[in-house]
């Protein structure tokens, strides 16, 4: 392939990272690998951590399943549980947790076949959020029929932070309280923290945390100090170039008008290999290294940069889109979006893996 796009995936940070997460956490880790794992391959990062996670996580069964055919069989958590019985009992089959969130989730369990038994169930408990899971009062009847079912023989107690992203924000504590009491006395596990969870609130450390972002470079905590690396480049080139006079527009909508003489860099990258068409001129990227911004819209293959102030760069020149130059948290902010939509999009491009700690 010519087109010089691509996503250098560092393996070697996603171990580093894994790595911080459990030290952070002290208990087991599920890494979480839906959105093939964040738009990073999820069958490439769970061979990667294969030796080293406690187990995985996964959004459905189909992406379970795509684990279980590429010879994963680490324990693995589907956390929207089953949609069917036929569901269920492929989860069974191929020895997966399966996430409880609502009654029709117990009914399956009940209405099962018979054969069906010693399935691991993790029941969701609504402490907050209002998004999943059962609420405080109806928890201990949800548990008790799971544990009637003769199908359950192993239940571990989940929930989910809804602002665990905000330092200090009293909804987490109070999350942990109604957590911790609808649950209080019942046998099993727990499990609450994610990303932010782990890094931010020590508190809410339980026997399992399940780590998404963290895992993939981008801090889910602003202002926190930054030990994790970067898991993927974000990579191209400049492949043209031209001139703007002041007082020309450029690109779709004319929405850059140049102030003073500029040099314009056209790059192989566009919001059809998942940048953001929302950034907006001003957008940090490098070339060559060295520091540059985006100029006017990004179109679908490509997008332009102002190459005024970097003398020697041209046609060419390496652009960092986002990575260890460019956080791809502030790619994000320009955007009005976050990390984990920028990451989860990123296609066409091909995944480049390397385990170098210095890839670019």
């Amino acid at each position: 392939m010519n087109r010089p796009a691509r996503a250098l995936i560092d393996l070697s940070a996603l171990r580093h990272n894994h790595a911080l997460a459990r030290r952070h956490h002290g208990g087991r880790v599920l890494a979480v690998l839906k959105a093939n794992a964040y738009g990073h391959g999820a069958v490439r990062c769970a061979q990667t951590l294969a030796d080293e996670a406690d187990g995985f996580a996964v959004a459905f069964l189909d992406e379970a399943l795509a684990l279980r055919d590429a010879g994963i069989r680490a324990p693995t958590l589907v956390l929207e549980g089953a949609f069917s019985i036929r569901e269920l009992e492929a989860a069974h089959a191929h020895g997966l947790w399966v996430v409880v969130h609502h009654d029709d989730q117990i009914r399956m369990i009940e209405q099962a076949p018979v054969g069906l038994r010693d399935l691991h169930v993790w029941l969701k408990v609504d402490s907050g959020m209002r998004r999943a899971g059962f609420l405080p009062k109806t928890v201990r009847s949800a548990y008790a029929r799971l544990a009637a079912s003769a199908k359950v023989s192993r239940i571990t107690l989940m929930s989910h932070f809804a602002s665990a992203d905000e330092p200090d924000a009293p909804m987490t504590r109070e999350q942990l309280a109604t957590f911790d009491a609808a649950t209080a006395g019942l046998p099993g596990e727990r499990s609450f923290s994610n990303s932010a969870g782990v890094l931010a609130w020590p508190e809410a450390n339980r026997d399992w945390a399940r780590t998404g972002i963290l895992l993939y470079g981008a801090h889910p905590v602003p202002g926190l100090a930054d030990e994790l690396r970067p898991a993927m480049h974000l990579q191209s080139e400049v492949f043209a170039e031209r001139m703007l006079d002041p007082g020309d527009v450029l690109g779709y909508g004319a929405t850059f008008k140049a102030e003073r003489r500029t040099r314009v860099g056209l790059v192989a990258m566009g919001y059809a290999d998942g940048y953001p068409r929302a950034a907006a001129t001003g957008t940090p990227v490098t070339v060559g290294g060295r520091p540059a911004r985006t100029l006017g819209r990004v179109s679908m293959d490509m997008m332009t940069i102002d190459l005024s102030d970097l003398p020697g760069e041209g046609i060419g020149s390496p652009v960092e889109l986002w990575g260890a130059q460019v956080p791809v948290n502030a790619v994000a902010q320009h955007a009005g979006t976050i990390a984990y939509e920028l990451l989860c999009n990123v296609k066409r491009v091909p995944l480049i893996y390397t385990d170098s700690p210095s890839p670019i």
